[in-house]
């Protein structure tokens, strides 16, 4: 394919690879090879979406459970495509996938629960999922759901497609004291793209994944070197970096400064930032 066929494309957001594509690009640019991949289902809590086939590679992104993700090659003890639900383009490691997908009915609602291997609070547990995590309900018991032929959940901890959270601050302030993890998206840890998504997702809102991407979310607003205008659920935006207004003063983000999820003052933000030679914010947006 000639350099020219590319452009335009965000590589991340694109699957293709030395000649071969997913076959949903045939007519939008050539390759040698346009592919049907097999479509799987992230069959762990989380496993790392990366940019090369193995683990030492840098994690990019992440699968949650139950979420598709398109094959496009295999390598190794690796699968490269796409997954389906950000669009996100990486590595993921084979055995983490499953072809027994399930459509979901339901996704989880609170920050983290546990799957149970009966239907009580006393039993083992199988696993624990994160937010938005995507389950298949097969049957009820009580306060308690058989999902995905797993295990039990608490009925309390996951919602039909229907409700959602109502407010995306609300959600964002409930990841506090979370571990920052570098294209993290789950409740263990994650970063500052990745705490923007996950919180408009469970108010039933799609959100790319970067927080390049996500400067084209809402619409502008003109804020002065004074910092006033903003309110709750503003977003700020700086070079590699996105923040949430909690209040006219103050911005919850997952940051590497601290390491976690926090709330501050923005005006200490903005200065840190600036100091450390970032710069200043290069955009608000409002939702």
């Amino acid at each position: 394919m000639a350099q020219d066929d590319f452009q335009g494309f965000d590589p991340r957001m694109t699957p293709y690879k030395d000649g071969k594509a997913d076959q949903a690009l045939q007519g939008l640019f050539r390759a040698k090879t346009f592919v049907v991949g097999d479509t799987l289902g992230c069959a762990r809590a989380a496993t790392a979406i990366r940019t090369g086939p193995n683990d030492s590679a840098e994690q990019v992104n992440q699968l949650l459970f139950g979420e598709r993700f398109r094959v496009i090659e295999k390598s190794r003890d690796y699968v490269w495509g796409q997954a389906l639900r950000d669009g996100y383009v990486g590595y993921v490691r084979e055995s983490d996938l499953t072809q027994d997908w399930r459509v979901p009915t339901h996704f989880v609602s609170t920050l983290r629960t546990y799957v149970f291997s009966q239907p009580n609070l006393k039993s083992a547990i199988v696993t624990a999922l994160s937010l938005n995590a995507l389950v298949s309900v097969d049957e009820t018991d009580g306060k308690f759901a058989r999902i995905n032929d797993m295990g039990w959940i608490y009925l309390g901890h996951i919602s039909d497609f229907s409700h959602f959270s109502g407010d995306y601050v609300t959600v964002a302030e409930s990841y506090l004291n979370a571990p920052y993890q570098w294209g993290g998206r789950e409740s263990d840890g994650l970063d500052c793209s990745g705490l923007v998504q996950q919180a408009l997702y469970a108010t039933g809102r799609a959100c790319p994944r970067d927080s390049d991407m996500q400067t084209a979310l809402g619409h502008a607003l003109e804020i002065g070197p004074d910092l006033k205008g903003l309110y709750r659920g503003d977003l700020v935006f700086w070079k590699g970096h996105v923040a949430i207004m909690a209040d006219e003063d103050h911005i919850v983000h997952a940051n590497g400064h601290h390491m976690k999820t926090v709330i501050e003052p923005l005006r200490d933000a903005v200065d840190r930032i600036a100091a450390a030679g970032v710069g200043q914010p290069t955009a608000f947006r409002r939702l």
